[in-house]
């Protein structure tokens, strides 16, 4: 199975102003045949200020963007509460870190907090800062 590139609102955000490590990464994984993909709410957390809005389509129009379903929302409120977190701050992480897991093949996350993305997803997902 190819498996996922899933970028946090930071790699989004690196995507639309074509840093180039984050477009390595993009790249790499579209010539694999990996699936690149974010979440509806980092979409929501990405900078939008400095990047013109034809970017922004053209961007996501050419990776997958996750809705945030009920079945999302438990498995990342359970993973919340296995945690014994709570708020914004980490709600935002628990609802990627829950796609992650449940995507088929093996995930890898592009984000500039690793350490929470880390503690929801444990081993099952390749973790790199950007």
């Amino acid at each position: 199975m190819p498996g996922a590139l899933l970028l946090d609102s930071e790699g989004l955000s690196k995507l639309y102003l074509k840093d180039r490590t984050v477009l390595a990464y993009v790249q790499a994984a579209s010539e694999e045949g990996i699936r690149v993909a974010t979440t509806a709410m980092a979409i929501l957390e990405a900078d939008y200020e400095r990047i013109h809005p034809a970017r922004i389509r053209w961007v996501l129009s050419r990776i997958d963007v996750h809705d945030v379903t009920r079945n999302v929302a438990d498995q990342a409120a359970a993973l919340l509460r296995g945690h014994r977190l709570r708020g914004h701050k980490y709600a935002i992480d628990a609802v990627l870190a829950a796609i992650a897991r449940s995507v088929p093949g093996p995930a890898t996350v592009l984000t500039s907090d690793p350490e929470d993305i880390s503690l929801f997803c444990g081993r099952a997902v390749e973790v790199i800062k950007v």
